[in-house]
């Protein structure tokens, strides 16, 4: 496995090792390659903003990002973003983390799909999401060189990916359509299930108990 790509370098560490082999070793290749390619398109992306990045805490957040939508919470009924976040933060902690950075690793996953938020948090928050944009998106796209994507998609390639990883979250999201409410998420559901229906917040709030 290739961890220095494009000038970026996966911290050589025993936490960036565990959390290396564990992802590996519970993440499909799908999932797998996706979370690697979120931190190298994170780390190049503070790179070119000038960040100072724990680029440690960059890679737990970044590799634990999708673990929701695995099948080790199938039964869940949180968001699978929460999911993902309470065990990075439990895996940090476990492994001698203070608190306060394993809050931020869970920060930047419980938010990753929480557009407009994460960017005025710390830079391991802001690259996660920034990342993920990049990858699933083709956000910040233009702000890589051409030779710094063709690196990281040759070391991590992504067949398919956009119709893949559509399906990934719609088996990962599918057995708990409330948590998509207030998400981008409830667009997969109702791609796949024509007969899913929205929560409309508007109505939410116009036929509560609230007798005003």
């Amino acid at each position: 496995m290739t961890d220095t790509i494009a000038g970026i370098a996966v911290p050589d560490t025993a936490l960036t090792r565990d959390v290396t082999e564990f992802i590996r070793d519970t993440e499909d290749d799908l999932l797998y390659h996706h979370s690697r390619r979120v931190f190298f398109f994170g780390a190049l992306l503070g790179q070119v903003q000038e960040m100072s990045v724990d680029h440690e805490l960059l890679y737990a957040g970044a590799m634990f990002h999708d673990r929701g939508l695995t099948e080790d919470h199938k039964d869940s009924t949180l968001r699978f973003e929460v999911d993902g976040a309470n065990e990075v933060f439990e895996f940090l902690m476990e492994r001698g983390a203070s608190r306060e950075r394993a809050h931020n690793a869970w920060l930047g996953i419980a938010l990753h799909t929480t557009p407009g938020v994460p960017e005025f948090l710390t830079p391991e928050v802001a690259l996660v999401s920034a990342g993920v944009e990049t990858d699933v998106l083709g956000m910040h796209f233009d702000e890589l060189s051409e030779s710094q994507r063709r690196a990281v998609v040759a070391a991590h390639p992504r067949p398919d990916f956009k119709n893949r990883i559509l399906r990934a979250f719609h088996h990962g999201m599918e057995h708990r359509p409330g948590s998509t409410f207030g998400t981008m998420n409830a667009d997969v559901l109702a791609h796949f299930d024509p007969e899913f229906t929205r929560d409309d917040f508007v109505e939410i709030i116009r036929t509560n108990d609230w007798s005003e």
